[in-house]
């Protein structure tokens, strides 16, 4: 729902009731991932999509029906080869979608609509009938103290314990930036799972670092933000490190790029992409990138300058597992020539890594494409 949210903050303010519909689990080759959204405003209006059009229309269905009985209702799409006329996904998967109704002053929702802060919505997907689609909103904050954990939660499910037991597992999801599913007993307890509860994060943006102010790196800032990452360039040149040259960054900052790394905050989703291609810059920069657990370090170069490279790190102190973090040189290959393509077999790279898959062609592999992932293990 977070990819709607500004379109639906319209609905919301101006009092309009309106079916929210979110896939909730998904199996095989399905095209979505859960916490995708579509939502139908009483007029017709459809925004978002579940499955990339192969279910739209049922769903757009059942929304219309939910927003007229208010009960919320689950369905599951799959595909039949013994019926070639059914609704389902023709990539061979399943997804269930839960369809609920959102109306005015639904307090969870207008948490998550009227700021853009980290914030987690929990819905509960499965179990008994009162509970299905109850949805809280929690944003990180005290664990403990009463009075400040109603300031940070949003919505009810209707069960006091298992309210509390959500925000716990909710701030601990938060901390992390994943989206999980928890399950509960009707009152929170561990006692029993009959209470499936789809918790989404929204999180403040990943870190691409950018070092070297170089025609790649305006590039990779392109892709960078389109891929949902806050950019820096970073370059101790003033003459060619301007804001001028980086529209796509979010800042561009002068300074020696180990000196401005060392006082900026990572975390294991930061990527660190080094482009200066000059040891005096890379090798304190890399020395400083390779001792933090951030979840990417490249650095541009030929395998030649590489090895100069890795014997000046050895030389530094930089140990054995931390250099074989080190992509370099940096990107897949893609045979890419100019700034664009090698902005872009850098991306391609840096997702590649972030999701664990091993880059290789589709046409080349068998079984589901949307395998799951084996996300690479950070030393």
């Amino acid at each position: 729902m977070f990819e709607l949210a500004p379109d639906l903050a319209d609905w919301y303010a101006a009092g309009t009731p309106f079916a929210l519909a979110t896939v909730t689990a998904v199996r095989g080759s399905a095209p979505r991932d859960p916490g995708t959204a579509l939502a139908v405003h009483p007029d017709g209006t459809v925004l978002g999509n579940v499955s990339g059009g192969c279910v739209e229309a049922a769903v757009y269905e059942l929304a219309r029906r939910c927003l007229d009985t208010g009960v919320a209702v689950t369905q599951t799409f799959g595909y039949a080869d013994s019926d070639a006329f059914a609704v389902g996904l023709t990539c061979g998967g399943e997804l269930d979608v839960l369809v609920r109704r959102v109306d005015p002053g639904d307090a969870a929702i207008g948490a998550v609509l009227g700021d853009p802060g980290p914030v987690a919505l929990a819905t509960v997907t499965d179990g008994p009938p009162h509970l299905l689609g109850r949805t809280v909103a929690v944003r990180p904050g005290p664990t403990s103290a009463a009075n400040g954990a109603a300031r940070d939660v949003a919505g009810t499910t209707g069960s006091g314990g298992l309210d509390a037991a959500i925000a716990t597992d909710a701030r601990d999801l938060l901390a992390t930036g994943r989206d999980a599913v928890r399950r509960y007993g009707p009152d929170g307890g561990c006692d029993s799972d009959e209470v499936s509860v789809l918790v989404r994060c929204r999180v403040e943006p990943p870190r691409l670092l950018v070092f070297g102010a170089v025609d790649i790196a305006a590039e990779l800032c392109r892709l960078g933000r389109f891929l949902g990452y806050r950019t820096t360039v970073c370059d101790a040149r003033a003459t060619f490190c301007a804001p001028h040259r980086f529209p796509d960054a979010d800042e561009v900052v002068v300074d020696w790029p180990h000196r401005y790394l060392a006082g900026t905050g990572t975390d294991t989703r930061t990527v660190i992409c080094v482009l200066t291609h000059d040891a005096k810059f890379d090798v304190p920069l890399l020395v400083e990138a390779l001792r933090r657990p951030v979840g990417y370090v490249g650095a541009l170069g030929s395998r030649r300058t590489h090895a100069h490279r890795l014997r000046r790190l050895r030389e530094a102190g930089v140990p054995r597992a931390a250099l074989a973090r080190l992509r370099a040189p940096i990107g897949l290959d893609l045979g890419a020539r100019g700034a664009a393509e090698t902005a872009l077999s850098i991306a391609a790279e840096i997702v590649a890594v972030r999701t664990g898959h091993g880059a290789r062609p589709l046409s080349a592999l068998r079984g589901p494409i949307h395998e799951p992932p084996v996300p690479q293990r950070i030393a």
